[in-house]
């Protein structure tokens, strides 16, 4: 079994998550490595002119994104994994600014997705996202606006993300790139028993200090700066906090990676890197990241949503395929739910089953549910063990303590839309939902190897 391991891969994943600070940058950066090996973009409100050996990649609420490539000779069945884009994290409230003692202006955030909360505290934070800002007449076209920097970018909204009759609106991405926000923690000396336990009140200890008070009403300004736009001109807006820390590779050998938004973007990474260099020539290739799976993927660009089945159908359409030819290929066909997966914790062992216990470094997790919380079942778990092998990478099992319940993730949800044989796996890490996580430097570059050959 090859271990051969390339700085190149941890370095290309440590770019991608730099990146990527917010759901909507991750697919960004994604279509455009897509759009620069020669796939095409389609849009969900245009009609589609498909050929065999055409390669395309078509988006929705630019926080979600199917790839695809059709075989030459004609579809066999479909080759599918998937990830999500998004991550735990505070979401910026509507009217965000809220003064302290006529001293500071903090921001009022909700929470979106489990995360862990003590890790965001007393770090450098800053903000990104997209918002909805009204085109200006005398605009150039936005193909051909200037923009402030690489962290901003627009896009016309489509008719699908809008009513008829609506104002002429664009969507830029923003990301203020700089330290501009910080969640301080209590002195011990207020509350003794800190070290002991302790609640957090999402509305009272986990709202981002911005300025003193002259910072008052400047927020969305500083946001209408970072997005090239007008303050007044801000309709709309989904922002998001952001851990400012860069991804770093530590220990004693170099062994260990950490990075904001491990869980799930590393595995968006290492599949879609699998995807580009998988020869796809017989199945339908499908590279796909839906948004929203850390809240339950029950959205329009979910799991639970129809964008799969949308997409599967037009394709089939678009070939001249019938109805019952796509029963058919669904049932030819496998789909890999890549979300990472929890590694045995070094100072917790005994949170871990007794018997399947994943360690960093040690290859792809397959991970297991009686209650189908994880979708892998003999079969599934039989291809992919049979995949890695002829891969060359190492596979490992998990499953929850039978004491513990678990979290579930895209398979299974995927499946009540899109029914096909389904495996479970994942990359091994700690603390995961944490701002900071932390993973093997070995593990990305065996999924990649994985997914190449799946896709081949």
């Amino acid at each position: 079994m090859s271990d051969y391991i390339s700085d190149k891969t941890v370095n290309d994943l440590m770019h991608f998550l730099e990146g990527s600070p917010s759901c909507f940058h991750a697919v960004r950066s994604m279509t455009e490595e897509l759009a620069g090996n020669g796939f095409s973009e389609l849009k969900e409100n245009r009609k589609w002119q498909l050929r065999p050996g055409g390669k395309y990649y078509v988006t929705r609420n630019s926080s979600s994104l199917i790839a695809f490539a059709i075989p030459e000779k004609g579809i066999k069945g479909f080759r599918i994994i998937a990830s999500h884009s998004d991550s735990p994290s505070f979401k910026i409230k509507e009217n965000p600014e809220l003064v302290s003692e006529e001293q500071y202006v903090r921001l009022n955030v909700e929470g979106y997705g489990g995360m862990l909360c003590a890790p965001w505290l007393d770090r450098p934070l800053s903000v990104a996202g997209r918002v909805i800002v009204k085109k200006r007449s005398q605009e150039a076209p936005l193909s051909s606006c200037d923009l402030p920097s690489r962290d901003a970018s627009s896009r016309d909204l489509s008719s699908r993300d809008l009513p008829s009759g609506s104002l002429p609106v664009c969507e830029k991405l923003v990301c203020i790139d700089r330290d501009l926000l910080l969640i301080p923690s209590l002195a011990i000396h207020m509350n003794r028993e800190a070290n002991s336990g302790y609640k957090y009140n999402l509305q009272k200890d986990m709202l981002p200090l911005y300025g003193n008070i002259t910072a008052k009403d400047t927020f969305l300004t500083a946001v209408a700066d970072a997005a090239g736009a007008e303050k007044e001109d801000i309709l709309g807006h989904d922002l998001f906090l952001y851990n400012r820390q860069p991804a770093s590779v530590w220990g004693a050998s170099g062994e260990f990676i950490s990075a904001p938004r491990l869980d799930d973007l590393q595995c968006a990474f290492a599949s879609l890197q699998g995807f580009l260099s998988g020869r796809k020539q017989e199945y339908l290739a499908l590279h796909c990241v839906f948004d929203n799976e850390e809240t339950g993927s029950a959205t329009k660009q979910g799991a639970a949503s129809t964008f799969l089945y949308d997409t599967l159908t037009r394709i089939h359409e678009a070939l001249g395929y019938s109805r019952e030819d796509y029963l058919i290929h669904l049932a030819d066909s496998f789909m890999l739910s890549a979300d990472n997966a929890h590694a045995v914790h070094p100072s917790h062992t005994d949170k871990s089953d007794p018997s399947n216990r994943p360690y960093l470094n040690g290859g792809i997790v397959l991970k297991f549910n009686a209650n189908q919380k994880y979708c892998t079942d003999g079969v599934s778990a039989a291809m992919f063990r049979e995949l890695c092998s002829r891969a060359e990478v190492p596979v490992q099992t998990f499953a929850n303590r039978s004491d513990m319940a678990g979290g579930s993730t895209l398979g299974s949800i995927s499946n009540t839309r899109v029914a096909l044989k389904t495996a479970d796996i994942g990359l091994p890490q700690l603390a995961m939902h944490s701002p900071y996580e932390t993973a093997g430097v070995k593990d990305t570059e065996y999924l990649i190897r994985a997914a190449k050959e799946f896709f081949s």
